[in-house]
Order: structure tokens, then sequence, then C-alpha cells
């Protein structure tokens, strides 16, 4: 179940990268294509915004699981961890799916030249960033878990021999 809404919620993380990510602006001049601006910061602020999204994304599921399951355990941390990177992934395809077209020289081509138009979605790091939604999401749980979770009952150094 933790997997598989965690996998679900990667459709919203994916439409928010879409929507929240800056754009890299290229332009063409009928013969290249070319960076708008050569010293912006866009495509490595596409990778921060879904590195952000997916860590916020991990915290609130880690959290919602501990609410909802307050005992905790190995199963639900893995269920975290596996919808995590599902989620990711998911979040990963559907932006780069929903964004502009991924074939660069057919779009310019069909702008024409010295039309400025916007490249392509993409991760420049995609396996550091696959990893910050399950990061956040079990470290979050084992965290609120520690501290707020059920404790073991005290015992004396001699109950363990007791019977």
């Amino acid at each position: 179940m933790v997997t598989a809404a965690s996998a679900v919620a990667g459709a919203v993380l994916g439409a928010l990268w879409v929507w929240l990510a800056p754009t890299v602006r290229l332009i063409s001049d009928g013969e290249g294509v070319y960076l708008r601006n050569s010293e912006g910061e866009a495509a490595i602020g596409a990778d921060g915004t879904f590195v952000l999204l997916a860590l916020a994304f991990g915290a609130l599921a880690g959290l919602v699981v501990f609410l909802v399951r307050r005992k905790g355990g190995v199963p639900l941390v893995l269920g975290l961890a596996v919808g995590g990177v599902l989620g990711s992934l998911l979040a990963w395809w559907l932006g780069t799916k929903l964004g502009p077209t991924a074939d660069v020289i057919a779009h310019a081509k069909a702008v024409g030249p010295n039309v400025v138009f916007d490249a392509p979605l993409k991760l420049q790091m995609g396996a550091a960033a696959m990893l910050a939604w399950p990061l956040a999401a079990t470290v979050v749980h084992l965290l609120l878990t520690g501290v707020f979770g059920p404790r073991d009952p005290e015992q004396g150094p001699w109950d363990a021999y007791r019977h």
C-alpha cells in the first residue's frame, strides 16, 4: 500500500516539476541549435527543482506513514524506499513526456530560424535525483519512530534470567 501510494504521488511530482522547473531556452539559425543564454543556470535549476520536490515528497511520505502506523517496522521502511524510487522514476518519465518535445532538431525546424523555443526537460544528475525521495522518506520515518515511537519495556540486568 505504501509503495503504491508513493508511486502514484510520483505523477503529481512529475507535473509539479514541469510547472516549476526553469526552462532552458534554445534558438536556431537554420543550420544549428544553440543555447539562447550560454551562461544560464536553468539546466541545473531543473535538476535542483526535481531534487527539492522529491525531498519534500519523501519527507511528507515518511511523516504520513509514521502518523498512520506508529508501530513502524521493516516492511514500512522498505515500502517507503521502493515507493520513493518508483515515484521518482514515474515523475521523471512523466515530466519528460509533459515537457517540451525531446526532438530538438524537428522542433527547431518547425518554429523556424531565429525563434526562441524551450529545450526538453531532463535530469543531468538522474541517479542522485532518484534517491532523494526514498532517502528523505526513510530518514524522516526512522527519526520520528526513534523519537516518538513505542518504547520497549524497561528491564533490569537480571530480568533476562527470570522465567
